[in-house]
């Protein structure tokens, strides 16, 4: 056999066809048949193949036709090449239809709190070929995230009705009150103006503006300014805050589900309840999202 081609071009699936109809008939004439075909010009594409490689795949007597050690070793990988190759189109019609591919989600913490958990379990059984990646981040990281591509969706927190980044479109998946946080050392009757003067633990305004001037602008209706004790990112950190006595916080109502020693929930009592200061939660993506996302998208719409 002479040397394999130079800078030879990429050999044709239907040559790799012809080599494996040979290869598991191991009769030139049976392979023909099977391929709807002559037995001459299939001779001849073995014989190309194998010029191009560079190496005798088949070794042919008058009576017989047997693989070569090269021959055997290449059933295998084309099978699988050839199985393959008839599976893109497929896949390519999967992904066109939002049932293959990757969502990268975001989420912040409270959400993890209510339905996200059920919701992915549920999305992952319906849609088995959609990889999602989490990403736990506050809604300022993830807007970030946006604007450089890293996210294709996410679950953020807000003041009910609030505009979002544009182009960002939005989901709002639900609407609750937020409760305070009190350590659990607070008297169960609560002396109002005594209350609005307790130090607070909040969340900085960076990571959710709206959601922080709502709650500021609760204390401002009520002739009070908060004493802000203390800073925290996470929600789970702010109710630990909570417990060490730094202070009370006011925290979406779904958090009543960290059961934490040393904390109560509370509503607000009557005389504060007016215009109290509630969160929505949203889910956000872009408008030119891969069909994989839109996917999601519709799952949480019609379960929200």
């Amino acid at each position: 056999m002479s040397a394999p081609e130079p800078n030879p071009p990429e050999i044709e699936l239907r040559l790799w066809r012809q080599f494996l109809a040979v290869a598991e008939t191991l009769h030139f004439g049976r392979a023909a048949l099977r391929l709807h075909m002559t037995q001459p010009p299939l001779t001849q594409a073995i014989q190309q193949l194998e010029r191009r490689l560079g190496t005798v795949l088949f070794e042919r007597t008058r009576r017989s036709v047997a693989l070569t050690p090269a021959g055997a070793a290449l059933v295998e990988p084309v099978r699988q090449l050839l199985q393959q190759a008839a599976a893109l189109a497929g896949r390519a019609r999967d992904a066109a239809g939002g049932e293959l591919g990757r969502i990268r989600l975001g989420f912040v913490s409270t959400v993890g709190f209510g339905p996200l958990p059920a919701w992915l379990r549920s999305f992952r059984e319906a849609h088995p070929g959609i990889a999602m990646e989490l990403r736990e981040a506050t809604g300022d990281v993830q807007f970030e995230a946006f604007a450089q591509r890293e996210l294709d969706a996410g679950f953020v927190l807000h003041a009910p009705g609030i505009a979002l980044p544009p182009p960002l479109l939005r989901l709002s998946v639900g609407v609750e009150p937020m409760l305070l946080v009190l350590p659990e050392t607070t008297p169960r009757r609560l002396n109002t103006s005594q209350l609005l003067r307790e130090p607070l633990v909040i969340f900085p305004r960076a990571i959710a503006p709206s959601l922080y001037d709502a709650v500021l602008a609760f204390y401002h209706r009520h002739g009070a300014t908060p004493a802000i004790a203390q800073e925290a990112i996470q929600m789970q950190t702010i109710v630990n805050l909570v417990s060490a006595g730094l202070g009370i916080a006011f925290v979406p109502q779904s958090m009543r589900l960290l059961q934490r020693p040393g904390v109560n929930y509370r509503a607000l009592p009557p005389a504060l309840a007016e215009a109290a200061p509630s969160c929505e939660t949203s889910l956000v993506w872009p408008p030119d999202a891969p069909p994989a996302v839109q996917r999601f998208v519709e799952f949480v719409r019609a379960r929200r």
